[in-house]
Formats: structure tokens, C-alpha cells, sequence
């Protein structure tokens, strides 16, 4: 017996045999040539036959996993196309007259790299992306065919590593399980694992030299465990474990495709706060009606730099496809107070809850701001995409925005850049802008009440502070009377009202928040369900 410990991609139990993939260990060896045309040719028949393939894996992961979780390999296809990285391998065969097969290698080797070294999980998480496509090219300008897995059984599938062709070329109902020696949470291969709903693990520390095909294994996604020839007891533990996991799937399916509507008729938009794209595999898997919350400011974190205006908005893409028709609302950057970026420049502050934050960091430093509004306009084509602006006080700050909105339009017009003008809000976050709401609402399309901060502001208790959690009450009446109060504005002048903090998936609040009138919670998604489940139990 050998138990091993990782990270879950997506929780579940399965046992059965293991199926182990290993990786060619032939090295890409580098050849002098004599005639650097003929080699880029070779690349550019080598393109073709990888666009078609890719092309091919579109069409199965749409048909099995949805158009949403296929645009992977439009994005793949995206990357063949990229003049930076053909025109590496180009200048690599003319200046070095070296095959092929070493400048593609080299080249891929050289961007997995860049992108294996940024900060930002989700970009480093796109080097295995590069690796994909680079081990595709390779393959084809070696004429090979790639794994076969039209003999695959039921299996438990152990490698070090998967790309996302492999994981679709699989037939879905054969893999039990996934457990792999590297990998990222934020893969196209995690999100894919979430979206077929099948227990995952990433980091297991294995070697592959000690395990074969076909020994019984037990991967146990809640745990983060996987168990290697287990006992007897192991696996009727194991056995009922899955019973009950199936049981409680049975229950929760039952709500999927279901409205989220009160006995009486009235409907609750039920939507998925995320913090980043690989959340919304989630998001999907709970059947979220759209996101709520999509917290931007993860481009932002755990880097030297500003994220470009190219990166956002590949990052806005992937989310809006990935819900089709779906309301995603994005809310721009919200850093400040407890999110910390040393590269903004910010002064040190006595108390940063009360300082240079969210939307004021924005029109203080207004090209930081218009960059990411560019992205958010050039995005917009591609779903169904609504922008929320944080810590508003004023009226003066609505009128800011949209002036800032208009110059980045007025630019992409002059540039011929599509985009579309998407529904704009503002979040609810402060007393002043409750006080206020009903002149707020005359000038946007919605309110999200931030019930974090508005309850921190309106108790004047900082909600970092542990020494103060038994003077916090986040049920207090002045915290709902605020919440009412912005709810009746809001209707007032036509306006729909939607709830993205904490108190959103307060099972104990959702009446009241229904009587209220509230039209839209967001909440986490593993709280969709329990919550449209409450819904359709009120009265």
C-alpha cells in the first residue's frame, strides 16, 4: 500500500485500475542544415497539419464538454499564428541553419519559459499551453500520429504531466480519475477535469517507476490523497464513500437546469463571485446563472508589473466565452487596503480601509485605468459582459468614469477596433453612496451592494481586526436598513439591485433579502445550489 498526498483540482472519489502515461523521453536533437528554405517549409506543411488537428479537438471538446471549456484550442491555434513565435523559429533556421525540429524546441522552450517565470498564476499556468503546441509541431514535422486511446479502459490515469489534447482525446467516460506529478490548478487541464466533474489531483509526489498499469488505486479528491494497492478495508471504506458521494451528486443534480424561483413565483437571478479564470469551471459545474463578481485585480497581484492591455483582455475573453450568453460582471481593479501591490507606488498609510483604494487609485492614475478599460471595451464582443466600478461616493466620480470610458472609446474607434459598449455599474459599498442612491441610480445601469465593506464602514469596524470579532455583527439593522434602502432606490428608477458580499449566501438572510426585493445574489460556487435550493423553499 502506498498513499500519497496533492492537490485537488476538483473533489470526488474513484478507484480502479491505473492506467500510467508516460512521456517520449526523446531529446530534439539539433542538425545543421544546408538549405534554410526547404526546413521552413517543412515548419509551414508542420502548421498545417496542426491547425487541422486542433481544429479537430474543437470540434470533440465543444461536442463533449461545451464550446465554452473547446476555446482552448482556438487559443492553441491563436498561438500558431503568433508572429513572435514563428518569427523566432524563422530567424532561428535562417541565422543558425538549424532544422526544424531544434528551432520549434528552442523556440517553444524559450516562451514556455517567459511565461513559466511570471507571478500571476494563471500566466505561468499558460506555459504548458506553449509546451502543447511545441510537442504538437515537433510530432508533426516527425510525421507521428500521437497517443492512441481508442483502447482505453476504465481507468485511474497517472502521468507526470497532461496537456489539454490529451485529456479530450480521452473518452470522458473512461477516466475514473486524474492524478499527475506537475500541473497547475489554474490549467486548461484542472478546468477541463472540474468541467467533466472528475476527481483530480495535481503535485502527487509518484514515481511512475514504482507503480504499473493496472494495479488498483483509490483517488480521493475531498482527501487530496491517492491510494496505491490499498487494503481490503481501504477500499469498502473507499466503496461506501462512493455511494454516498453519488447520493449527494443524485440530490444536487436534481437542482441543475432548475429556476431559481420562490413558490410564489418570484425569481432570484443566482450568479458565482470568482476570483480569477480558473474559477469559473466552478462557476459552470454549480450551474451558476452568470458570474457576479469577477475580482480583476488577480491580473494585478503577485507580479513586478502592470499586466498588459493584451493580457487582460485575453484573460476577459477566456472568462466571457467560457459563460456564452451568460452575464459576466467584471469589477475593475480593487486594489488598496488589504491587497497590497508594491509596484502602484502607493504611500505607506495609518489606516489604507480609509485611503487610496479601488476607484480612487483609478482616477487618481488615470492611464492605469483606461488601460484596463480598453481591454474591458475589446472584450465585450466576445459574451455577454457587464462592468462594475468599486467604492463609489459620489456623483463626481460617476461623471469621472465616463469620461474616462469615452476617451478609451474614442480611441478604439480612431484605431478600428471593435468593441461594444457593455452595462455599467457600481457597487454599494459605503453609507455616502447608500445616502445617495437614489441620485446613483439615475446614473447607471445597476447597483452591487458589497455587504464587506458596507458593513466594516457602517459599524466603523475594520474587519481585519480579530479583537473586534465580537462587536461585529454583519446582521445588524442599520446594515439591512441600508441594504433596503438601496434596493427601494435603485427600483425607484428602474434599476435592478444585486448583492456580491458575504451576507449573499447567508441562508439565514435570503427571505429577507427576497422580501427586500433584492433581484441578484452572488455567491461562491459550491453556494449556488444550497442557495437555489433555499430560494425554492420560500414562500
Amino acid at each position: 500500500m502506498l498513499k500519497l498526498h496533492g492537490k485537488s483540482v476538483y473533489n470526488g472519489i474513484a478507484m480502479g485500475p491505473v492506467m500510467i502515461m508516460k512521456k517520449s523521453d526523446e531529446q530534439v536533437k539539433r542538425v545543421k542544415i544546408e538549405d534554410a528554405q526547404a526546413e521552413i517549409a517543412r515548419v509551414n506543411r508542420a502548421l498545417g497539419a496542426s491547425r487541422e488537428q486542433l481544429q479537430n479537438l474543437y470540434e470533440k471538446a465543444a461536442a463533449e464538454v461545451g464550446e465554452a471549456h473547446a476555446a482552448i484550442f482556438e487559443a492553441h491555434q491563436m498561438m500558431l499564428e503568433d508572429d513572435d513565435f514563428l518569427g523566432a523559429i524563422v530567424q532561428m533556421i535562417r541565422t543558425e541553419m538549424v532544422n526544424a525540429e531544434f528551432a520549434v524546441a528552442a523556440t517553444g522552450e524559450h516562451f514556455a519559459r517567459m511565461f513559466a517565470d511570471m507571478e500571476d498564476d494563471y500566466m505561468r499556468a499558460r506555459a504548458a499551453d506553449i509546451k502543447d503546441i511545441t510537442n504538437r509541431m515537433i510530432q508533426n514535422l516527425n510525421g507521428g500520429a500521437g497517443a492512441d486511446f481508442r483502447a482505453m479502459q476504465p481507468s485511474v490515469v497517472v502521468a507526470d504531466d497532461l496537456s489539454p489534447s490529451e485529456t479530450v482525446q480521452m473518452d470522458k467516460e473512461k477516466i475514473l480519475a486524474l492524478v499527475t506529478v506537475h500541473g497547475s490548478a489554474n490549467s486548461h487541464t484542472a478546468i477541463l477535469a472540474r468541467t467533466m466533474n472528475i476527481p483530480a489531483l495535481i503535485g502527487v509526489p509518484v514515481d511512475l517507476g514504482q507503480i504499473r498499469t493496472g494495479m488498483t488505486a483509490i483517488v480521493d479528491g475531498e482527501a487530496g490523497e491517492a491510494i496505491f494497492e490499498p487494503t481490503q478495508e481501504q477500499m469498502r471504506e473507499a466503496e461506501k464513500k462512493i455511494a454516498r458521494e453519488q447520493e449527494k451528486t443524485r440530490l444536487l443534480e436534481e437542482l441543475k437546469g432548475r429556476p431559481n424561483v420562490t413558490r410564489s413565483g418570484r425569481t432570484i437571478h443566482v450568479y458565482a463571485n470568482i476570483g480569477g479564470v480558473g474559477d469559473v469551471g466552478y462557476a459552470l459545474e454549480n450551474d451558476a446563472g452568470g458570474i457576479g463578481l469577477f475580482r480583476s485585480e488577480f491580473l494585478y497581484l503577485g507580479r513586478d508589473g502592470f499586466p498588459t492591455e493584451e493580457e487582460q483582455m485575453q484573460a476577459y475573453t477566456q472568462v466571457l466565452r467560457a459563460m456564452g450568453e451568460k452575464k459576466v460582471i467584471i469589477r475593475t481593479l480593487d486594489i488598496g487596503a488589504d491587497k497590497k501591490v508594491d509596484y502602484f507606488k502607493l504611500k505607506q498609510e495609518e489606516n489604507p480601509a480609509l485611503g487610496c483604494r479601488a476607484i480612487r487609485i483609478c482616477l487618481k492614475q488615470p492611464d492605469i485605468f483606461k488601460t484596463q478599460l480598453r481591454a474591458l471595451l475589446r472584450a465585450s464582443v466576445y459574451g455577454n459582459l457587464s462592468v462594475m466600478y468599486p467604492m463609489i461616493i459620489s456623483e463626481t466620480e460617476v461623471h469621472q468614469i465616463d469620461k474616462i470610458v469615452k476617451e478609451a472609446q474614442r480611441e478604439l474607434d480612431a484605431e478600428g477596433i471593435p468593441y461594444r459598449t457593455p452595462e455599467q455599474g457600481i457597487m454599494i459599498e459605503t453609507p455616502a453612496a447608500v445616502m445617495i442612491s437614489d441620485k446613483l441610480a439615475q446614473l447607471v445601469d445597476f447597483f452591487s451592494i458589497g455587504t464587506n465593506d458596507l458593513t466594516q464602514y457602517t459599524l466603523a469596524i475594520d474587519r481585519q481586526n480579530e479583537e473586534l470579532d465580537c462587536f461585529y455583527n454583519p446582521h445588524h439593522p442599520a446594515v439591512l436598513q441600508m441594504i433596503r434602502m438601496t434596493v427601494e432606490n435603485a427600483h425607484r428608477y428602474g434599476k435592478w439591485v444585486g448583492i456580491c458580499g458575504e451576507l449573499g449566501a447567508d441562508l439565514e438572510l435570503t427571505q429577507i433579502f427576497v422580501e427586500m426585493g433584492v433581484d441578484e445574489l452572488s455567491v461562491s460556487p459550491s453556494m449556488v445550489l444550497p442557495l437555489r435550493r433555499k430560494i425554492r423553499e420560500l414562500p
